[in-house]
């Protein structure tokens, strides 16, 4: 039981209700930190933990007495280096049994000291196990105990009075209580905008409102698309009055465009799951997703638009540099992300003044037209914004009309290319291109990194969404040394995960979007079987557009140079000494979109980054779940143009840039000459 959780006490109630001998062992806590990250990782409207020290030493007296007063049922055990809590404990529990716990080689002096006055159990605990196991539970330890809050770290410090260490919590609480205040709530971390709020699929309640209506979802037909050639005539006759609304109040329908997407947070995942075939946690990470780029987005609009940015310059005369839209952009997005960069695409164009055709995929175009109608719900006008469903001809028409002033896209390499061509060979005014492509992204391993770390950041990275995602992790190398452990971890994990229907909560890995992509994966599969060694795969128990994740051993020569996209990950082992092999290996493929790195040594890590040629490099995490504003998203060379969409360079690609000069001399003299003093 950790007394720092706010749901202790009601846990330690329901632990007692079960009338059953339970051993149960209270602690304050530990990865306190870790809880805040996550919460505010996964847009919790609170945090699960007391953000105060004392609060939680309060929560532990009061576990404490519950604990101790079921003892007739539960056996309660107290981990602790304090000597006021071991004095509070031994006055609450009189003559009941209990027993204290301490970790090998920590608070010998305070339990000698006790032993000396009292007969009391105490059971010394601690890790075992190699080497390499235990130094990450040293160095936790180390950080946990050195933390400027802890009775360790403050009894070893003589400037810390004998009153304050023994100090009574209850009376160091703020009256009122009120959490820390230099710990944001989740929603408020970010300073200029809201973070997106998520929802939390470990309580039962909410993943039963979710699951139900999931199960209620029923894909009606696609709304009939509009005929392409009015749509884009709208859409020009719009602009000039789209484009002088001033920048504050386009950011403002931005921003309800963002309540509305967390109000309907429970039909999106929904719909999402259904069409797109996401699993529930994906779903949500994509509403959050696309509410994050609307506020972002109106963030970065009032900045950069809002007012004239005043350019210096000789006396008597006013510069200043302007960022107007450009037209009627045409926004075309993937499958495999329906509603964030489609809801993305389209907030940038709008935020930066200009009219929106929204091409969303083939596969998923009910999704799209839903983003549109929320815009619309708050204030975009109806012709400003348009959804226009179809295949690559559609889009092909749309990118060689002539009107388009711009275009973004992400989806493929050889989709991207094409509208490049396309745009040069239109008649007119050369157009910008905003494109996000794939990547044949690597994850690069040194003994030095935790082999459980690394195989938690692997599954992730390779397997969630099916791999279906242009971060995604198609290649592990890992250093020999450390690769059989890797390996063997990364057999078991595949062993465990579940492929299946993905409006189920307990589905690891969903479908393929469609069959003919399941069937270009499995010819990829059949031909790594029969030239390299498997390492593992999961169980397939499922029929249907579903591939096993699956994990082959190849050589440096025998890996693909082209993007895989799917649960496919292709492993190489190199020595140390042949790492600039890797990394020119990796330069060599031209793809540039995310790395990983995994190793506890900094002089690795900056060798390796000062080497790569990527967008995006994760290290000691997985490489997948980039957030807007936090981690703008865009690769280099062959995995896109840039800028990164999230980032503070995206929004003025969709303008166009304009001077003004003023001669304020001209009305009689350089007034700030002469009138100085």
């Amino acid at each position: 039981m950790q007394a720092y959780q706010k749901r202790a006490l009601a846990v330690c109630d329901w632990l007692a209700g079960l009338r059953r001998r339970i051993s149960v062992r209270l602690v304050k806590g530990a990865y306190w930190d870790g809880e805040i990250k996550r919460a505010q990782q996964l847009g919790m409207p609170d945090y699960p933990v007391f953000t105060r020290k004392t609060a939680t030493d309060v929560s532990y007296v009061a576990c404490a007495q519950r604990l101790l007063s079921a003892a007739s049922t539960l056996s309660p055990a107290f981990a602790t280096h304090n000597c006021r809590t071991v004095a509070t404990i031994l006055e609450l529990a009189g003559d009941r049994a209990f027993e204290f716990q301490k970790l090998f080689g920590m608070g010998d002096a305070l339990y000698e000291a006790l032993f000396r006055s009292k007969a009391v159990a105490c059971r010394i605990y601690a890790p075992v196990g190699s080497f390499t196991d235990l130094l990450p539970y040293l160095v936790r330890r180390l950080l946990e105990n050195g933390a400027n809050t802890s009775f360790v770290h403050q009894i070893a410090d003589p400037g810390v009075p004998l009153g304050e260490l023994v100090a009574d919590p209850l009376e160091q609480l703020p009256e009122p209580y009120v959490p820390d205040p230099r710990i944001p709530l989740p929603r408020d971390i970010y300073p200029d905008r809201k973070n997106s709020l998520g929802l939390d699929l470990a309580r039962r309640d909410v993943l039963d409102s979710l699951h139900r209506r999931i199960a209620a979802e029923k894909l009606s037909p696609a709304p009939p698309s509009i005929a392409l050639d009015s749509a884009i005539g709208r859409a020009t006759q719009s602009f000039e009055s789209w484009s002088r609304v001033p920048a504050a109040e386009r950011a403002a329908v931005l921003e309800r465009a963002a309540d509305l997407l967390e109000e309907r947070m429970l039909d999106l995942v929904a719909l999402i799951v259904r069409e797109g075939g996401r699993t529930c946690t994906d779903a949500v990470s994509e509403v959050r997703e696309a509410a994050d780029f609307c506020r972002y987005y109106a963030f970065q609009s009032r900045k950069h638009f809002g007012q004239s940015q005043l350019l210096p310059g000789p006396a008597g005369e006013r510069n200043e540099l302007q960022l107007h839209g450009r037209g009627v952009f045409a926004c075309i997005s993937p499958w495999n992300f329906p509603l964030s960069i489609f809801t993305g695409q389209v907030a940038a164009a709008l935020a930066a003044g200009n009219t929106v055709i929204a091409k969303p995929a083939e596969q998923t175009p009910r999704i799209g037209f839903e983003s549109v109608k929320i815009f619309r719900q708050a204030g975009v006008p109806e012709f400003v914004a348009q959804c226009v469903a179809g295949d690559g001809e559609v889009g092909a028409s749309l990118v060689a009309d002539p009107r388009i002033a711009g275009v973004a896209f992400t989806g493929s390499l050889e989709t991207a290319k094409r509208i490049n061509l396309a745009l040069a060979q239109r008649a007119g005014p050369i157009v910008p291109l905003i494109a996000e492509t794939g990547g044949d992204n690597a994850m690069i391993v040194d003994s030095s990194a935790l082999p459980e770390q690394v195989v938690d950041d692997v599954v992730i990275s390779a397997f969630q969404s099916a791999g279906q995602r242009c971060s995604a992790q198609r290649i592990l190398f890992v250093d020999a040394g450390c690769a059989p452990r890797v390996l063997q971890l990364v057999a078991g994990a595949l062993a465990e995960l579940k492929v299946g229907d993905p409006a189920e909560p307990d589905t690891d890995v969903g479908p393929i979007i469609d069959a003919p992509s399941r069937e270009a994966l499995l010819r990829h599969v059949e031909k790594l079987r029969g030239s390299a060694r498997l390492i593992g795969e999961a169980p397939l128990k499922i029929e249907g557009n579903y591939i096993a994740p699956i994990a082959f051993e190849l050589e440096l020569d025998q890996l693909p140079r082209t993007e895989v996209f799917g649960p496919i990950l292709h492993v190489c082992l190199y020595q140390r000494s042949n790492l600039g092999e890797v990394l020119q290996w990796i330069r060599d493929t031209g793809y540039g979109l995310t790395l990983g790195i995994h190793s506890r040594i900094d002089s690795f890590v900056d060798e390796v980054v000062r080497a790569a040629r990527v967008g995006n490099i994760y290290v000691n995490r997985s490489m997948i779940g980039a957030v807007v504003g936090v981690q703008p998203f865009g690769g280099e060379g062959l995995s896109g143009t840039g800028p990164k969409a999230g980032g503070p360079h995206y929004l003025p690609r969709f303008a166009t840039e304009r001077t003004l000069t003023v001669n304020t001399a001209a009305v009689g003299g350089v007034t700030e000459l002469l009138t100085r003093t």
